[in-house]
């Protein structure tokens, strides 16, 4: 009887079991082909374009860069540098991939990147997106290499950027090591970015993200760099770096990828940077130039998220202000490349410093174009003016001269400033009191007086503009409150 009964237990957990995998992958199969046609929906309500590589499956992405010639030879020359096994490099070659591959999801990406996007942006700033390059993009061939370079004022340029380009294309970004933490290292892959480790030396390290930059750019996906490599810590633009852009470059080996490579300008500025008072705290000697340990930076930003959800629960909460991002027109590699042989330099035949050199060159040829697309919201020009009249108190009277002198300037050199027709009056208001928001300013209907803790902060909006500012940019870098700051590989 027994043993009839244990066979009945048997079979029946059996026949469960079966039920569960078939029931198991049954719903599997319904949940991918739900979200594959809910993805291709949003995706033709937005018109996003997304480059079919971005969809190839992760595992194949590091099967074929396993299979790759150059990180097989970097491989021997690590192995014998080091005295350790094959084998062993091997691994760490494997830890690397799977540390840099993305795992992009087109479902994750409509249904949560830009819902996410869109929430946080319309809760923290006015977003306001100037497309001039509109026209020359829809012009491209669809086979196009279109690389974005943007400024970097914040953490949050991701996030505008992905919002501005929403209707456009999907871009896959490099990622610093400030986002390898939960959630947001699960996030970035499946939207697409890939992280780069910035003040690794390795050079087996460097080969593996070189042959992945390369693989993705020969096969046509559309890529956002920061050449400044790190948050502005002072608000002015930081030296070009070229790592990635050299590495994007070398596939252009390939005359047929020159001649359909392209690289976007994009400046983005802001009313207020969420992390400008860490940013300038990096400033001080007793810093370090250094980012604070992780474990500070995260109990910086909970007491902020608390704070601030504390003000939308008591009805305190108001926007930050304006966020603003300029779309430059595409600059084709081609006419680099047509500008080198002009001078009797063919790139690939250079030595590496050689070639660095003239990279270099158009990576800063690519800040100066960023410069010149530079937005200018009431914070900044506020900020400007009150630098340029080097006093602790400011008549009302003297800061609306000062603020028409620079808008005018400003105008007559054709860049792209926020309202330039509004009146004056609401323009100075307004940049005032997101000042004295920050408990920069102290304002009175006569004038404002420049708090001791907010000089810094002032100079650091002054800067973001400066360059702008023709006659006045003297008086403006005169003035800098702000520290010499070291530049570092951040």
């Amino acid at each position: 009887m027994l043993a009839s009964h244990l066979l009945a237990f048997a079979l029946g957990a059996g026949a469960a079991i079966i039920l569960g995998v078939v029931a198991g992958g049954a719903m599997a199969r319904w949940w991918r082909g739900w979200t594959h046609k809910s993805s291709m929906r949003a995706h033709k309500r937005f018109g996003t374009r997304i480059d079919r590589f971005k969809l190839a499956d992760r595992a194949t992405i590091i099967a074929s860069l396993l299979e790759n010639p150059d990180i097989a030879a970097a491989v021997r020359a690590h192995a014998a540098e080091h005295g350790v096994p094959e084998t062993e490099a091997w691994a760490a070659v494997r830890r690397y991939l799977h540390e840099i591959v993305p795992a992009f999801s087109l479902w994750f990406y409509y249904h949560v990147g830009v819902a996410i996007a869109d929430a946080v942006l319309k809760l923290f700033f006015r977003v306001v997106v100037i497309d001039k390059g509109e026209r020359a993009a829809a012009q491209l061939p669809k086979d196009a290499v279109v690389i974005y370079l943007f400024n970097h004022r914040s953490n949050a340029d991701y996030v505008i950027a992905a919002h501005a380009l929403a209707g456009q294309v999907a871009l896959s970004y490099a990622v610093g090591e400030w986002a390898r933490v939960f959630p947001l290292e699960y996030l970035f892959k499946a939207f697409g970015g890939y992280f780069v480790r910035r003040r690794f030396r390795e050079p087996l390290y460097h080969v593996v993200l070189e042959q992945y930059v390369q693989l993705i750019t020969r096969n046509g996906v559309t890529q956002g760099i920061f050449p400044e490599g790190g948050l502005t810590r002072d608000g002015r633009f930081r030296p070009a770096k070229v790592g990635l852009l050299d590495y994007i470059i070398g596939v252009a080996r390939d005359p047929a990828v020159a001649a359909r490579s392209y690289v976007v300008p994009v400046a983005i500025n802001y009313d207020r940077v969420l992390e400008d008072r860490s940013l300038l705290r990096e400033l001080r000697p007793e810093q370090g130039h250094r980012p604070p340990p992780r474990i500070v930076q995260f109990s910086i930003v909970l007491w902020y998220v608390a704070w601030n959800a504390f003000r939308m629960v008591t009805g305190r909460w108001k926007r930050l202000g304006d966020a603003v991002i300029v779309l430059g027109e595409p600059v084709p590699l081609a006419s680099w490349f047509a500008g080198l042989r002009e001078r009797g330099r063919d790139l690939f035949a250079l030595d590496r410093h050689a070639r660095l050199g003239e990279v270099q060159g158009l990576a800063d040829d690519a800040m100066r174009r960023i410069g010149d697309l530079m937005p200018v919201p009431a914070a900044p020009l506020v900020c400007a003016a009150i630098q340029s009249l080097d006093a602790e108190y400011i008549p009302r009277a003297r800061l609306l001269d000062r603020v028409e002198e620079l808008r005018q300037t400003l105008v007559d050199e054709g860049r792209y400033v926020m309202a330039p027709e509004a009146e004056l009056s609401a323009v100075v208001d307004r940049g005032i009191e997101l000042l004295w928001i920050r408990r920069a300013v102290a304002r009175s209907r006569d004038g404002v007086v420049v708090l001791p803790n907010g000089r810094e902060l002032v100079s650091y909006y002054a800067n973001t503009i400066a360059h702008l500012l023709g006659e006045f940019e003297t008086a403006v870098r005169a003035r800098d409150a702000l520290p010499v700051y070291a530049v570092v590989d951040l």
